[in-house]
């Protein structure tokens, strides 16, 4: 078998098996990464800040959601005051003076609750480039403007980011890092197809009322990707809208959703979620919670034709217990 530095001649870093049984990790890079940063007593954003990521891309790479690369693996070593070998031999990083462990708001991994949204970890550019992309969109937006907007220079941008595409494909993956933990998880939670629709429908709509900018640049800047980046993110969004399908198609299947073709029903439904973002205001009359079973109603609603299945029915028969 190949060892791990060997395997560094490679784009992206596979698993490696531990180096000693004392090893902190359990053999894969992003576990190492992870426990690497604990050792070392950094939280998440800390260690983000050192290597030049936002958080929520950092989590990512500790979750095994991204792929870890090579330059990335080796910023991250340098970060933690070890070699690439030594962080995947499981090396404890060298702990800072009375280092403390990471805060528990420094985590914005998909271990908490789906319907919780704190606010959004990402650095001063990716803020900017957010708010400017919203307002006057990313062909109106300059490099320049952007640079004056987070209060940096435009030399210090481009250190951290390559141009504007590279933030453009930065925002996008936030959201569908985020939208990849949060609509699982509340699909987790559900008892059969009919619950499980409806907390879908929840977990979307949520989101887009409470990530609403990403939301709309998610809607409305696709076309300003180029080529590999927009079909990557469009696979993605299938990835969603396929637990979506999975459950209609399984709710029809037991006689709960009376819709002749569950793919154009999931369709409606998930272009209806996506849509609040290009309405919702804080300051509306309603909350994001309220939104959001408004919106599970309307979805259970077209799938069943309007029958009133909560009454303790199927479509076809009665509910299980569960929803009766």
């Amino acid at each position: 078998m190949r060892g791990c530095s060997d395997r560094l001649n490679n784009m992206s870093v596979p698993s490696c098996p531990s180096r000693s049984a004392a090893s902190p990790n359990t053999g894969q890079p992003h576990e190492a990464v992870r426990a690497a940063r604990i050792a070392a007593g950094l939280s998440l954003r800390e260690l983000a800040r050192r290597i030049g990521v936002s958080p929520a891309t950092l989590s990512a790479v500790e979750n095994g959601r991204t792929g870890l690369s090579v330059e990335r693996l080796n910023a991250v070593a340098a970060a933690l005051g070890l070699t690439a070998a030594q962080l995947l031999g499981g090396t404890p990083a060298p702990a800072r003076d009375g280092a403390a462990p990471p805060a528990a708001a420094d985590v914005v991994d998909g271990s908490g609750d789906w319907r919780a949204f704190g606010p959004l970890d990402a650095d001063p550019v990716l803020i900017a480039a957010i708010a400017s992309f919203v307002d006057i969109g990313y062909h109106g937006t300059t490099v320049r403007a952007l640079a004056d907007r987070a209060g940096t220079s435009v030399p210090g941008l481009y250190h951290r980011y390559r141009d504007k595409q590279d933030l453009l494909v930065r925002i996008l993956d936030l959201t569908m890092d985020e939208l990849h933990w949060r609509v699982p998880a509340a699909r987790a939670e559900g008892a059969d197809p009919v619950h499980r629709v409806r907390l879908i429908v929840e977990a979307l709509a949520l989101f887009h009322t409470h990530r609403r900018e990403l939301g709309f640049i998610g809607a409305s800047e696709m076309r300003s990707l180029l080529p590999a980046d927009r079909a990557r993110i469009a696979r993605s969004r299938r990835e969603i809208q396929r637990y979506l399908d999975e459950e209609i198609e399984s709710g029809r299947a037991d006689g709960y959703f009376d819709v002749d073709d569950p793919q154009a029903a999931g369709r409606a439904i998930a272009t209806m979620c996506t849509g609040i973002a290009q309405w919702f205001a804080e300051r509306g009359p309603y909350t994001p919670e309220q939104i959001a079973r408004q919106y599970a109603d309307f979805a259970i609603a077209l799938l069943t034709q309007g029958h009133r299945i909560g009454a303790g029915r199927r479509v076809g028969g009665p509910f299980p217990p569960a929803l009766s």
